[in-house]
């Protein structure tokens, strides 16, 4: 299809898209992700999704969205979301997520988000959205009272990344079914319309990263949702309290270390953190650490998990003190973010038939 001309900021997107290494060629990857603004992000936040965003903005053109249309699909207190936006923020640009090597912006400020989800609805069958596991999960049985944000939320998902054409998307295995529908969405439009317009997305997994799971059930994931705290590290936690709540960590009785999770699913949790923090494999981890007394792993991976985390949340609160500073880049990742936007939804258009082609 024909692009419209460059403006100033549409040649400074180019020049950064070019600038990769892997975007060399003609047809280049770009990697799209993004976390929702609600509670407190974890440590298995960090480890999961935010420490290879890191690494990847090295490689390649990446987008990194603050998903606040998301985080609405549950009640939220405005205030509160709106200090966790900032507080986000703040903690990407501390972790090394540089405005100047990728895109970070807040999806409500890129109103083609929306637009494209409701377009790409109108294509998306009932039967897809039923077989949505977390759906279910999140409803908590009471599927009839949830909102119908909820239930679509995985069309807005495809949405985000389909907006940018994007050709990679970081997922854990609880998201990988969502990349897989939004496949079936690409595809469906493109059949629909008789044209290769959307590429399908590919996931990438974090190999050595593994799922990590609640400090209280080594069943259960860690989440920011929890009612209980003492269930997740939190970025914002501080040494004491990261201390604490590793000490008390449920595990068992058997001495050594190693990695069962079917047999011993929590100390085989705090393991794959251990290994996660080192940047090593569990196999490697449990080579290091296997020789231990439960209690002196449990010092070792308080100490390890302070000595990165909370001098990078300290940074962060110090960035979200800067209120011009934070306003000015989501200013800026937003009007980059919406030169892919608005040229996806124009040809979109042009594509259903709400406008004639240029």
């Amino acid at each position: 299809m024909e692009q419209q001309s460059n403006t100033g900021l549409d040649q400074e997107l180019n020049a950064y898209v070019m600038d990769k290494p892997q975007a060399k060629s003609k047809v280049y990857d770009l990697v799209f992700s993004g976390a929702q603004p609600t509670g407190h992000l974890t440590i298995g936040n960090y480890l999961g999704a935010i420490r290879s965003w890191v690494k990847m903005q090295e490689l390649y053109p990446c987008l990194f969205c603050i998903v606040d249309f998301h985080a609405i699909t549950i009640p939220q207190n405005p205030k509160i979301l709106s200090s966790n936006i900032a507080t986000n923020l703040a903690i990407y640009l501390a972790c090394g997520i540089s405005p100047e090597k990728s895109i970070i912006f807040q999806q409500s400020a890129v109103s083609e988000h929306t637009e494209l989800s409701w377009i790409l609805s109108c294509i998306t069958s009932m039967g897809w959205l039923n077989r949505m596991t977390q759906f279910k999960d999140k409803a908590k049985n009471k599927e009839d009272m949830a909102s119908l944000g909820l239930y679509a939320y995985p069309v807005l998902m495809a949405a985000d990344i389909l907006l940018y054409r994007a050709t990679h998307v970081p997922v854990g295995a609880d998201q990988k079914q969502h990349l897989e529908l939004t496949r079936d969405i690409a595809g469906a439009f493109n059949r629909q319309f008789d044209i290769e317009y959307f590429r399908l997305p590919e996931p990438i997994i974090e190999a050595r990263v593994q799922r990590i799971m609640s400090l209280k059930d080594g069943y259960k994931k860690m989440s920011k949702s929890d009612l209980l705290d003492s269930s997740r590290i939190n970025i914002s936690d501080k040494a004491e309290v990261i201390n604490d709540k590793i000490r008390k960590a449920k595990t068992d009785a058997i001495t050594g270390i190693w990695y069962d999770t079917k047999e011993r699913p929590e100390i085989s949790n705090l393991l794959t953190i251990y290994a996660a923090m080192m940047d090593i494999s569990v196999e490697e981890a449990q080579k290091e650490v296997g020789d231990m007394q439960t209690g002196s792993f449990k010092t070792l991976l308080a100490d390890v998990i302070i000595d990165e985390i909370v001098p990078m949340y300290n940074k962060a609160e110090e960035i979200v003190k800067d209120k011009v500073y934070i306003n000015q880049v989501m200013k800026i990742g937003a009007e980059k973010a919406r030169v892919i936007a608005a040229r996806t939804i124009k040809e979109v258009k042009e594509i259903c038939g709400f406008i004639t082609k240029t």
